[in-house]
């Protein structure tokens, strides 16, 4: 809340909701989630197009049920229906995410880890280049100091 005694409830409450919308946060948030969203739909497509044909060509259908019958239930007619427990769908769920996050792993965060891995690896050999320069100049300066009897003596 604001120090500020003529400042109502509602509206410090506004100033700081309007203060956490436009965080840097909020808005990298949003777009990430936008991102994400339709890279969803290149995950799906390398996944239905590329991943499962070669599932089908090793293990047969990806996607399978596995129901498991845990008693029955009333319908709307008043008939006895048996009610499942399909794990198959958990199981092809899970699978399906473990693909998703395999493909977003190797297309995307290994060439960026890499990437900076060698941003990093190059600014290194600058800092080096200019640690050795700096160096020199000041051993210069220390050798000058030196021969016109200002410095230090070792």
């Amino acid at each position: 809340m604001s120090n500020n005694t003529n400042t109502s409830p509602s509206s410090a409450t506004l100033a700081e909701f309007k203060k956490f919308i436009l965080k840097g946060n909020v808005i990298d948030l949003s777009t990430g989630v936008i991102i994400g969203a339709s890279f969803n739909s290149i995950v799906g497509s390398v996944n239905k197009g590329i991943l499962e044909p070669l599932i089908r060509l090793v293990g047969g259908n990806p996607n399978f049920t596995l129901p498991i019958q845990i008693g029955q239930f009333v319908d709307k007619r008043g008939e006895l229906q048996p009610n499942f427990i399909d794990l198959g769908l958990v199981l092809s769920a899970g699978m399906g995410f473990l693909i998703t996050a395999a493909v977003v792993f190797f297309v995307i965060i290994k060439p960026f880890n890499k990437l900076m891995e060698i941003a990093k690896v190059e600014k290194v050999v600058i800092e080096t280049t200019e640690q050795r320069l700096l160096r020199e100049i000041r051993d210069l300066l220390s050798n000058s100091q030196r021969s016109m009897g200002q410095g230090p003596q070792p």
